[in-house]
């Protein structure tokens, strides 16, 4: 009558065993039959249109945000195709392509402003986005071929995107 109540030696161990089995899986850090799947993201993408001089930040088909942009002028037009982004600095010196000489990043007169995200290079000269200290130029064709944009603009786009995001130049 006691060994039907009472589980025997090798059977009170593998019970014993299975009862810390169970509560040790109720507090791993993950529960393999019930977590909920990981969010999928949609790649994010930059689109840039030189006609309306904008630029807008797309998650998959979704704009998240669009910026009035300056961008090259006749004789220094921002190329169009599909690039993306190759590099990206803060603070970037910044060398007068015509005589040479070089204004050090974070000066005022920095012509690309306090950050540079690179997407286009023909193996000597680069063509990016950066911000500027002429504001006034926003909205206009004039650069040498790369996109201006408001310094605040360009600092927040910054920390949004990183090297191999889509660029996409349209007229």
């Amino acid at each position: 009558m006691q060994a039907a109540r009472f589980l025997k030696a090798g059977q009170r161990s593998l019970a014993v065993l299975g009862l810390v089995s169970l509560s040790l899986l109720g507090r791993l850090p993950f529960a393999i039959a019930t977590a909920p799947p990981p969010a999928v993201t949609a790649p994010l993408r930059l689109e840039i249109s030189l006609s309306r001089r904008q630029l807008t930040l797309y998650q998959g088909q979704t704009p998240l945000r669009r910026y009035p942009v300056a961008v090259g002028r006749p004789g220094w037009e921002t190329p169009i195709g599909q690039f993306q982004v190759r590099e990206m600095i803060r603070d970037p010196a910044w060398k007068n392509p015509f005589t040479g000489a070089v204004i050090a990043g974070g000066h005022p007169r920095n012509p690309l402003g306090r950050r540079w995200i690179g997407f286009w290079s023909d193996g000597t000269n680069w063509v990016g986005l950066h911000g500027t200290p002429n504001p006034d130029s926003i909205g206009h064709a004039v650069s040498h071929g790369c996109v201006r944009m408001y310094n605040r603009d360009i600092e927040e786009l910054f920390e949004k995107v990183q090297p191999g995001v889509p660029v996409i130049v349209v007229r």
